[in-house]
């Protein structure tokens, strides 16, 4: 793990909260976004936790840097910031983020976004997931981009679930189909619109107006 933020009560906390898994350890510990990517590119951590309002380089250009579009090798990025509907999240979240949580989220919800980072799934918290997209992506019809293939009906139940928070043990019990069930059509969605992840089909489901 790696951890950017430019409060060093917050650096620490995190750290304690990490390092005390069994499973997980902090390599790096940084006050601002340039510091993080040159430890993340030096130190290639299986999960960066980044602050969007960062000295010298904010969270957005050092998430896109680490993981956006282009990237070779992109890296595992979760946003944690203090803001529910900063006016930068949105952009975070397309240039590569795989999660985004509110800093008194709390120790359980961190760990989740973690580890479900770590194995390329995507967790945003809970409480703002439909506020937050719907605020920064009106749903402009037109002008998403188009699927390679069009998306069958039960992919698009999928897309209107995932868009809204949803988890893959959520969808299976909503469908009534079974997990392995939506791994796939989460695979398929994916692949028709060339998402890397579950927020860039819920940003699609958001500005195509799918969902409102």
């Amino acid at each position: 793990m790696l951890i950017a933020d430019d409060q060093a009560l917050v650096r620490t906390g995190f750290q304690m909260i990490i390092d005390a898994q069994p499973d997980m350890e902090v390599v790096a510990a940084v006050a601002d976004g340039v510091q993080a990517v040159e430890h993340a590119r030096r130190l290639r951590p299986d999960v960066c936790l980044l602050d969007i309002r960062m000295p010298r380089l904010d969270g957005l250009e050092a998430t896109r840097i680490l993981a956006g579009e282009g990237v070779e090798d992109p890296m595992r990025v979760v946003i944690v910031t203090t803001f529910d509907l900063d006016e930068y999240v949105y952009g975070a979240l397309r240039s590569g983020a795989c999660g985004f949580l509110l800093k008194d989220s709390g120790p359980t919800l961190l760990l989740e976004a973690v580890r479900a980072a770590a194995v390329g799934d995507a967790l945003v918290s809970p409480s703002i997931t439909v506020r937050l997209l719907a605020h920064l992506s009106q749903p402009r019809q037109g002008q998403a981009r188009q699927p390679e293939e069009p998306l069958t009906d039960r992919e698009l139940d999928v897309v209107r679930l995932v868009a809204r928070g949803r988890t893959n043990q959520e969808v299976a019990a909503e469908l009534f189909v079974s997990l392995s069930t939506v791994k796939t059509h989460i695979g398929s969605i994916m692949m028709k619109l060339r998402a890397r992840n579950r927020v860039e089909i819920a940003a699609w489901a958001w500005e195509s107006g799918i969902v409102r």
